[in-house]
């Protein structure tokens, strides 16, 4: 089973000029026109225009992931990309050494990494993977308005994450709760396992109301989508790793109602893995 070995994150990094090249605005009028919709330029201009190529700069030179060599590299998103002129795995699996199997994970919400931890699983099981790179990415400058994005006031953000078979947490499960089905029972008996050891991880979008009964919470604060719980993990997972045996991500897509969570559990509770690198 995949254990997280390393993880580092970068959040609102800074603001790029919008590019007024016409070949792109062309390009968002044939993305959003056969939809009955208006390229609204307005926002080009009011936006960070930090796309994913910049998020994975920023997190290949940041912690300690940038000097490893994965041979998986797997790239996630539930919002798309400025443009799509660039491929962002093979991008990022050519700075990780050049040698990794590499593809994307989008069009299913946040779903996406919790996909991404299966196919993880499922390489390793089959013995074509033992070290992966998961990237989780996230930008907000967008041709035509999204309620998501603007009413919640979305920020730019990504995350990666390295996996390794020893050491560390491991990924011991990957679930998903139909929106027809009350994903805080599921959670619970989970939780219930072990009461004092567990810790759950609820992302922005998660009702946490009928969660009175798990002893152990951290709720992420909102602005942001499908990165939520993995801002949180990256940031805080090695004092998870020491304070508990099992720590519970899970959040709740707002565009779908389905819920997911992933289980990661320590049976080396309170012993670090080595760092993976020098760092960039």
């Amino acid at each position: 089973m995949p254990t997280l070995r390393a993880a580092c994150a970068v959040v609102s990094p800074p603001r790029k000029p919008y590019d007024d090249d016409p070949s792109t605005l062309s390009y968002y009028r044939d993305l959003v026109e056969p939809f009955g919709l208006e390229v609204e330029e307005d926002l080009l201009r009011a936006g960070p225009n930090v796309g994913h190529r910049d998020l994975i700069d920023r997190l290949v030179t940041t912690g300690d992931i940038g000097d490893s060599t994965p041979d998986l590299v797997i790239v996630t998103q539930a919002l798309p990309d400025i443009t799509p002129f660039t491929a962002i795995s093979p991008y990022l699996c050519r700075q990780l050494g050049g040698r990794a199997t590499n593809f994307g994970i989008h069009q299913q919400g946040l779903a996406a990494p919790f996909t991404a931890l299966r196919v993880i699983s499922a390489f390793q099981r089959a013995d074509r993977s033992r070290e992966a790179v998961l990237a989780v990415l996230e930008q907000t400058t967008l041709p035509t308005r999204l309620p998501l994005v603007h009413d919640n006031h979305l920020v730019d953000s990504g995350v990666m994450l390295l996996f390794g078979q020893d050491g560390g947490p491991r990924v011991t499960g990957v679930e998903t709760v139909s929106a027809t089905e009350p994903v805080a029972s599921r959670i619970g008996e989970v939780a219930d396992m072990e009461p004092d050891g567990t810790l759950v991880v609820a992302g922005p979008w998660l009702d946490t109301a009928a969660l009175a009964d798990v002893r152990h919470q951290y709720q992420v604060s909102g602005g942001t989508y499908c990165t939520s719980v993995w801002l949180a993990l990256a940031r805080h997972w090695r004092s998870w790793h020491q304070e508990y045996t099992t720590v519970v991500l899970c959040d709740t897509d707002p565009r779908s109602g389905d819920s997911h969570l992933a289980v990661l559990r320590s049976d080396d509770h309170g012993t670090l893995p080595e760092p993976a690198g020098e760092g960039r």
